[in-house]
């Protein structure tokens, strides 16, 4: 598996709340009605406004443009539906953990893209708690749409005449392949030690005491909780509904009575401290205190020694790169792939600090450590090849690939348009 598929983080398009509005944007309503799913206005208007948002674009002022974009969305949004559909028809789930684990790194892209939580709340006009919810929904629908899509079209297969006639057809627009490197990676991930998590549970204890002696739960909240989201507000969430909230809090959380202060809660977030305010329902009103699990300088210096020995002793001769994959590497492809994280552009490098690491190897170099978000990597470069013309001989695999997932697209193309064809959709506004 790439780097680019283990480290991908969902392009920011879709969801998306009624309180990004401007001038442009029409009061909202039904924009479409695909069987018995409905597309919301709000939902085109905040597709729009998320895409000039990330691509720096002032729409106020460019009313054709603002249409042209509304049309598009909408479309998606109609073909997403569909799809959602058939999805259900064939009872495909999304993987809940990974679920979680890609809106986190959504919401942190997004935070950092806008500054601050406060102002992601403020340009959504929503909390962060109902902003979660609706991402939540969206990434559940677009991994079950990938699932549908392998599905249906995993098992498409290729002859090698038709291989040739799209490299017959398509070589003047494949161009050269540019520069490449083969590379291998060790990644040790920055995880809490033992000490790290004994530190913040006794941090939790001590608030927990003042808790049980009687001390205000917002005020604590606003002075010791780790969750940016909340705690200026007391740590209060708002209603929340089930599914909102990760397992291990909410299954707390809904077992309160109002009033109720939780023992400690443990979830991959850290440490909560949970307050029922108020149950309506299948709803309940909430605040909690975050003691975060984060790891130390002294954590990530440990980690920086081990990957720093491991390298060494690849160099002597003690071991290879592949067994110090196997035996240490956090990557969850390692298993199968050894660390051979395989050919990749130099160019083309989604994780910077990779390309700047490939330059400075030779061929048979492994890396001293380095830091991503990730984690601590060491790097091996196994080859390097620089930028040639494309050739059916040497690039066969890559020519092939290339015009299976061609092939793949115009099938699924053929499908999306059958099933416009049978299942209804109402237009209900010109936009």
């Amino acid at each position: 598996m790439s780097i680019q598929k283990i480290y991908h983080i969902i392009i920011l398009t879709g969801i998306l709340l009624t309180g990004v509005i401007n001038a442009q944007q029409k009061v909202d309503g039904i924009a479409a009605i695909v069987g018995n799913e409905i597309i919301l206005l709000s939902d085109i208007n905040a597709a729009v406004a998320q895409y000039s948002l990330q691509n720096k674009l002032n729409l106020s002022d460019k009313p054709q443009l603002y249409n042209e974009l509304s049309h598009k969305f909408l479309q998606n949004a109609i073909n997403e539906k569909l799809l959602i559909i058939k999805a259900d028809e064939d009872t495909i789930k999304a993987d809940d953990d990974r679920v979680e684990q890609t809106l986190g790194q959504q919401l942190d892209y997004m935070v950092q893209q806008v500054g601050s939580v406060d102002k992601l709340e403020e340009y959504y006009g929503s909390s962060m708690a109902k902003i979660k919810k609706d991402f939540r929904k969206q990434i559940q629908d677009r991994f079950r749409i990938d699932l549908l899509r392998q599905k249906r079209f995993g098992d498409v297969k290729i002859s090698r005449r038709e291989v040739e006639e799209f490299y017959k057809q398509y070589s003047d627009s494949l161009g050269t392949i540019p520069p490449t490197v083969d590379i291998s990676h060790i990644l040790l991930q920055v995880n809490p030690s033992d000490e790290s998590l004994q530190e913040a549970y006794a941090k939790a204890m001590e608030i927990k005491k003042k808790l049980d002696e009687g001390a205000d739960f917002a005020k604590l909240a606003e002075e010791y909780s780790e969750d940016p989201g909340s705690a200026s507000r007391g740590g209060d969430l708002g209603f929340v509904s089930r599914g909102d909230l990760v397992k291990e809090f909410e299954e707390v959380a809904f077992a309160l009575d109002e009033g109720e202060i939780s023992d400690i809660v443990q979830s991959q977030f850290g440490f909560h401290i949970i307050q029922l305010l108020e149950r309506q329902g299948e709803k309940v009103h909430v605040r909690h205190i975050l003691i975060r699990l984060q790891p130390t300088k002294k954590d990530e210096q440990a980690v920086f020694e081990k990957l720093t020995e491991i390298r060494q002793k690849i160099i002597n001769g003690d071991s290879t790169f592949e067994e110090m994959a196997l035996k240490y590497s956090n990557d969850p492809n390692v298993d199968d792939d050894k660390g051979h994280l395989g050919k990749y552009r130099t160019d083309s490098f989604q994780i910077e600090a990779f390309a700047t690491v490939c330059k400075s190897l030779e061929p048979g170099e492994i890396s001293p450590p380095f830091k991503t978000e990730f984690g601590y990597h060491i790097v091996k470069l196994h080859s390097r090849q620089e930028a040639r013309d494309v050739s059916l001989k040497q690039d066969w695999e890559q020519i092939e690939q290339l015009a299976l997932e061609y092939k793949r697209k115009q099938k699924f193309e053929e499908w999306i348009a059958s099933l416009r064809e049978d299942i209804p959709i109402e237009v209900k506004m010109n936009l």
